[in-house]
């Protein structure tokens, strides 16, 4: 058996760009274009970058809420991308999102315990009504919710409780891999601490994975045991946390870094500011996607794609100032 738990080899999402009445295509937005990574059981990967770089569409791919374009996802060693519907809904038991948003992710005219029971339903282990209103008072307390709010309505709870529903709604099936899209990103900062630690809690107590999307570096690195760095549909630089945040090799990761602020005020960091804007996935550049934008682009940045390359044990860098050499 593979000591991988998701493997995901040269993922691609396109979407169709679509131009005048008769709705011609004249082109794709390249969303996801060759992302690999691979995750093992109870780690954290963090995934970054900034907003339109296909983060979200990346862990939807993955789950197949959206049909990749091409690629390969293997989940404990079994293939996915082709999988019948049938069977792929057996295995998404296994594969959860929560979502970013609390305030939409939840049905506003089901109560807390008719949601939670929904979920608990598609696990066909809870045979009676009796049985599953115990495990959904199991569930709120898992989440650090009271069990007696169970009648209640999503529009009666905060944002922070609404988030701990969603999160109790993704354990009903008892999944091995949860997909974290911005979760915290809609909360008060007080209460994103709280549901960091709630998710670092479960995952000690369950023995999950997470895949953790999110813009904000300081949440990944405090969350994370391994970051990813996106930029226009593909991964740039991917590390442990600490090699990433230490010594980032990738020009852009650089820059992301370079505006993290520093708590002592003694210390100075020069901040790196990028040229232009991010290009139009719908035409990105040739080469290197980041040559437009980069300090350091050659001749070679304009033509050839760069190879993902370990510039040290368990660091990779896609990048031709490493290739090269």
């Amino acid at each position: 058996m593979s000591e991988w738990l998701l493997e995901v080899e040269d993922l691609k999402t396109y979407f169709p760009v679509q131009k005048g009445f008769f709705g011609r295509r004249s082109g794709y937005v390249k969303a996801v274009d060759g992302v690999s990574f691979r995750l093992r059981q109870g780690e954290t990967l963090g995934i970054v970058g900034e907003s339109g770089c296909g983060k979200s569409t990346t862990g939807r791919s993955i789950l197949r809420l959206i049909n990749p374009t091409g690629g390969s996802v293997k989940f404990a060693g079994r293939e996915i991308i082709d999988l019948p519907q049938g069977e792929l809904r057996k295995l998404r038991r296994q594969m959860q999102l929560v979502f970013q948003d609390p305030y939409a992710s939840l049905n506003p005219r089901m109560s807390v315990s008719a949601i939670l029971e929904e979920a608990l339903s598609v696990r066909e282990q809870a045979s009676n009504r009796a049985s599953r209103k115990e495990q959904v008072m199991d569930l709120l307390q898992l989440v650090g919710l009271n069990p007696h709010q169970a009648d209640r309505f999503p529009h009666e709870f905060s944002g922070g409780q609404r988030q701990r529903v969603g999160i109790a709604r993704a354990l009903a099936v008892q999944p091995e891999l949860i997909i974290a899209d911005e979760p915290v990103s809609a909360l008060d900062v007080s209460i994103q601490a709280q549901i960091l630690n709630l998710l670092q809690d479960l995952q000690e107590s369950l023995g999950l994975t997470f895949i953790f999307i999110s813009h904000d570096l300081s949440v990944v690195k405090h969350f994370s045991d391994r970051i990813a760095v996106m930029y226009l549909g593909g991964i740039v630089e991917i590390a442990g946390k600490k090699q990433l945040f230490s010594k980032p090799y990738h020009p852009y990761s650089q820059a992301l870094m370079s505006a993290v602020p520093i708590l002592n005020p003694q210390k100075k960091r020069e901040r790196i500011v990028l040229r232009g804007d991010v290009p139009n996935p719908a035409n990105p550049p040739s080469g290197c996607t980041f040559h437009p934008r980069c300090m350091h682009k050659m001749d070679i940045c304009q033509a050839v794609r760069p190879i993902p390359t370990e510039v040290e044990p368990g660091h990779v860098v896609a990048c031709h100032l490493y290739h090269s050499s």
